[in-house]
């Protein structure tokens, strides 16, 4: 590569999930194997699965119950998040030894920006090697790794050969190794851009790159404009520092329950769980939120979703839920609900002064706010069940053994590891 182009690298730890299991049943190598959530709880899908496996039509994300029909010997194993996090932390310290730009993109890929690492540790592709060679002696996983000049390159690269490989893709050759894939390889590209993709005869990158930009711009607007021109190896985003976290706009929670929901009432039982645990997080992080939208997602796996601003910036679970709830008034009985999601957003810091209105009784949302962080403390001190509202004592829809997991737009990996630490 030119000395004057960067140079970035997108690392893959390859079937991570099942990788790291099989490290604890060696006996399994060899064997179709995959990692799977709790069918009990209705998350029974594939979430990894070995070169084996996939031989035989395994499909990440698909039922495991469909897996096992098409590979009837298929041994599946529960996930373990704390150790996948464990491996994930590790690897990426080898990737932070070559560069401080590290950019996580999940628990199990990286960009790496080794621009100004060429001079100590040789080419991208020497770096590159290097770390496949590192990982595989120190952690017993494989990585694939693309090397080229931008970051949708590099990722193209790193899902072109597997496992425990390295493809480089530069400005001399990306015509001869991207332009013949398919659409679909590329990030952002997903089944229903394809399609509209496909309806007017683009198949290819090559077809996508060369295609009219005003037609493009018309189906897809500016990020047809965008895919278009990654297509030809035009992007300039920057590969953040891995210490690097983007501002907290929204905090969420979701689940899937375990059966389906058929009235309102167990929609806020289980609802008002999710604001309390939406709540004490923003209490934890100093935040307020000043609007809220929920998800819902019916047994047909169609979902609609409701917005509001509040009236007040608030932590309170009691004002988040009342609004929730005046929203989910919106939504009409089709089919029972199987899963819901709540978030509070445009969060503001804890001590911003707003604007109060005559409309509404600012000292009882003081006083919803006061009883709030009354509650956190006790909760904190006492145990999370020290402190529930009555209804949700009623029947259980949400797994007793859920992990806290909620979504905060810091990079998801950085969140992760957090919680690990604790």
């Amino acid at each position: 590569m030119n000395s004057k182009e960067r140079v970035i690298l997108h690392s893959d730890l390859n079937s991570f999930y099942a990788s790291v299991e099989l490290l604890n049943y060696p006996k399994y190598r060899g064997k179709p194997f995959a990692v799977g959530g709790n069918q009990e709880d209705r998350h029974g899908i594939i979430l990894a699965k070995t070169p084996e496996a996939k031989m035989d039509g395994v499909k990440t994300g698909e039922p495991i119950w469909q897996a096992m029909k098409k590979c009837p010997n298929l041994i599946v194993v529960p996930p373990n998040y704390e150790k996948y996090l464990y491996y994930s932390d590790r690897v990426q310290k080898v990737y932070y030894s070559f560069t401080k730009q590290v950019e996580p993109f999940g628990m199990d890929e990286c960009w790496l920006d080794v621009t100004g690492s060429q001079r100590l540790f040789g080419s991208g592709k020497e770096i590159a090697d290097c770390i496949r060679k590192i990982v595989r002696e120190s952690f017993g996983l494989t990585v694939s790794i693309g090397v080229s000049y931008n970051k949708i390159f590099a990722k193209l690269g790193s899902d072109l050969k597997k496992p425990d490989a390295t493809t480089e893709i530069t400005k001399n050759n990306f015509k001869d190794i991207v332009w013949p894939l398919g659409c679909g390889n590329m990030i952002m590209v997903g089944p229903a851009t394809q399609r509209k993709l496909s309806s007017i005869g683009i198949y290819t990158l090559g077809e996508l790159a060369n295609s009219d930009e005003r037609i493009i711009k018309k189906m897809l607007g500016i990020n047809g404009i965008r895919i278009r021109n990654w297509a030809n190896g035009k992007d300039n985003t920057p590969v953040t520092d891995y210490y690097y976290e983007p501002p907290i706009k929204s905090i969420g929670r979701g689940i899937t329950t375990v059966e389906d929901m058929k009235d309102s009432c167990s929609v806020q039982s289980v609802l008002m769980e999710l604001c309390q645990e939406v709540s004490e997080k923003l209490i934890e992080h100093g935040f307020l939120a000043t609007g809220i939208s929920i998800s819902i997602r019916d047994n047909k796996l169609q979902s609609r979703n409701y917005t509001a601003r509040l009236e007040y910036p608030t932590s309170s679970s009691i004002e988040i839920i009342r609004v929730a709830m005046e929203l989910f008034k919106e939504y009409s009985w089709d089919y029972n609900i199987r899963a819901v999601k709540i978030r509070a957003t445009n969060i503001i810091r804890d001590n911003t002064s707003y604007q109060i209105t005559a409309l509404k009784d600012v000292k009882e949302h003081e006083e919803m706010v006061n009883l709030e962080n009354a509650i956190y403390k006790i909760r904190g001190r006492f145990g999370k069940k020290s402190v529930i509202y009555c209804n949700m004592m009623l029947k259980r829809y949400i797994p007793d053994d859920k992990r806290e997991m909620v979504i905060m737009p810091s990079t998801y990996i950085a969140e992760q590891k957090r919680m690990y630490q604790k």
